[in-house]
């Protein structure tokens, strides 16, 4: 159904271009980058979703640019700047230069993206949801380690009653809800195994959904991601009332983000209203559960595909638990003895980045390897102009952790997965905690081996197993 539509939609572009014609165009600024803007309208947006953002983009560095090149995507005139350079110039301008910027089909999706008449609200307010978690220090480590227990005792439940007596699992599946579980705990102070389950397929349809055509007909992705969106919506709208009514009452604790955003005012005394709570825990709760569970998932596949690194991985998570008392949870110190398992998970991110990258606008003009953007444009940031250039990391498809070392130093700003400057991702240290947590515990349980090699990846911006990455399991005794 999703493919008609896209048939269709490219049938009434081919036809409104032989009418108009390309000459048509308001005049372009002087001295942009080299590049295309593709078709009127759409522009190269087809491409860009559904031909793999890593292949649109190395692509069109071969031809125009190794530094920056001009497209349209999305409903947008875009510069994307790339490389080590790119990502130091994009991180030291924030704010200066650049702003935050959702695509069209997120601001659909989350609706306090945009003022009340429907337009885009001013970046100052766009710019704030990395604040309403940051400031009350929420994703700190001092903050994080009261919760690490927690993690760890619900990653080893879930382990426990979904892989343990069984041969074959799913991956894809079991860290999709294990990272909703403790996104749901850790942000909203939730654990209803019931109300977590009701929402992992809603949030898939979302996930998939912020970087879709914005057609919201049946059988399209974004109307999936639409009615799915209005589904998380009810479902927060009705625990953000629950918990009003405990704290009314004296019964919540205040140790989650959401109790924070209940009672917390602006300047002039005005709580936040209910809709805009509803839809920023949405937003964290979107960032905090596909791109960690995919990490984790990905970790699975690399590593069941190398006995040699897994044992790597094991001697160091069992010296680990070799200092624990029986039922002894982990601890801050143990996160910090993991530093061959994290430079592992640093080359799953760089073979396959949980998300593929991120838009900001240009609040100025400006200029850039010798060109000039003008105010207004879009700027596409991606991981992946570096993660794979033979430059900086030799024979890139190859899987292997100690680039990762100390001693393999590479350029400054090569490798930022989690990005860089003032909006650098504030859950990175949540994201890390989470998922070494996770490691821990699935190598000392089990060995495992990939049942399909050659499974196929789908997704674009975030990618996913086609069947789940099933794996065959052996349970250490």
């Amino acid at each position: 159904m999703e493919l008609f539509f896209i048939v269709l939609l490219s049938l009434a572009f081919l036809v409104f271009t032989l009418i108009y014609g390309p000459g048509r165009r308001k005049p372009e600024h002087k001295n942009l980058p080299p590049g295309s803007f593709g078709w009127p309208v759409m522009g190269e947006t087809l491409e860009f979703l559904y031909g793999k953002p890593e292949k649109f983009v190395f692509d069109r560095m071969k031809k125009y640019s190794r530094d920056i090149f001009k497209t349209r995507i999305l409903g947008e005139d875009t510069a994307v700047i790339c490389g080590p350079a790119g990502h130091k110039f994009l991180f030291s301008n924030e704010q200066k230069l650049f702003t935050a910027f959702r695509p069209h089909p997120m601001q659909r999706l989350f609706r306090s993206y945009k003022a009340a008449g429907g337009s885009p609200r001013p970046s100052a307010v766009r710019d704030d949801e990395p604040k309403t978690i940051r400031t009350p220090g929420f994703l700190k480590p001092e903050a994080l380690v009261r919760y690490l227990g927690k993690m760890d005792s619900i990653t080893q439940e879930l382990l426990h009653s979904h892989w343990d007596n069984r041969d074959v699992v799913q991956a894809y599946p079991f860290t999709k809800s294990l990272t909703l579980t403790l996104a749901c705990r850790f942000f909203l102070g939730i654990d209803n195994p019931e109300r977590i389950a009701r929402l992992v397929g809603n949030f898939d349809d979302v996930t998939v959904g912020m970087h879709s055509i914005t057609v919201n007909l049946p059988g399209t992705i974004f109307y999936r991601a639409n009615v799915a969106a209005g589904n998380i919506r009810k479902e927060l709208r009705a625990v953000i009332a629950e918990r009003k009514a405990a704290i009314s009452s004296g019964r919540a604790p205040m140790g989650d983000i959401l109790s924070h955003m209940i009672v917390v005012t602006d300047p002039t005394g005005k709580y936040m209203p209910e809709a805009e709570i509803a839809d920023k825990i949405m937003g964290m709760l979107t960032a905090g559960y596909s791109t960690v569970a995919t990490a984790m998932t990905f970790f699975m596949k690399y590593v069941g595909e190398r006995p040699d690194i897994y044992k790597k991985v094991l001697d160091e998570q069992m010296e680990v638990a070799a200092t624990k008392k029986e039922g002894e949870l982990l601890d801050w110190e143990d996160m910090q003895k993991m530093k061959y398992s994290w430079n592992v998970m640093y080359e799953v991110m760089r073979l396959t980045p949980p998300l593929q990258g991120t838009f900001r606008e240009a609040l100025t003009d400006f200029t850039y390897a010798g060109y000039t953007i003008p105010k207004g444009w879009k700027v596409y940031w991606t991981v992946s102009t570096a993660n794979k250039n033979p430059e900086y990391f030799p024979d890139p498809e190859r899987f292997d952790p100690s680039r990762h070392d100390k001693a393999n130093t590479f350029p400054p700003f090569t490798f930022v997965p989690f990005g860089g400057g003032p909006r650098m991702c504030p859950g990175n240290e949540y994201a890390r905690l989470s998922i070494l947590t996770f490691i821990h515990n699935v190598v000392k349980r089990f060995e495992w081996e990939v049942v399909d090699r050659k499974e196929k990846v789908e997704g674009d911006m975030m990618p996913s197993p086609q069947k789940g990455l099933p794996i065959r399991l052996r349970r250490h005794h």
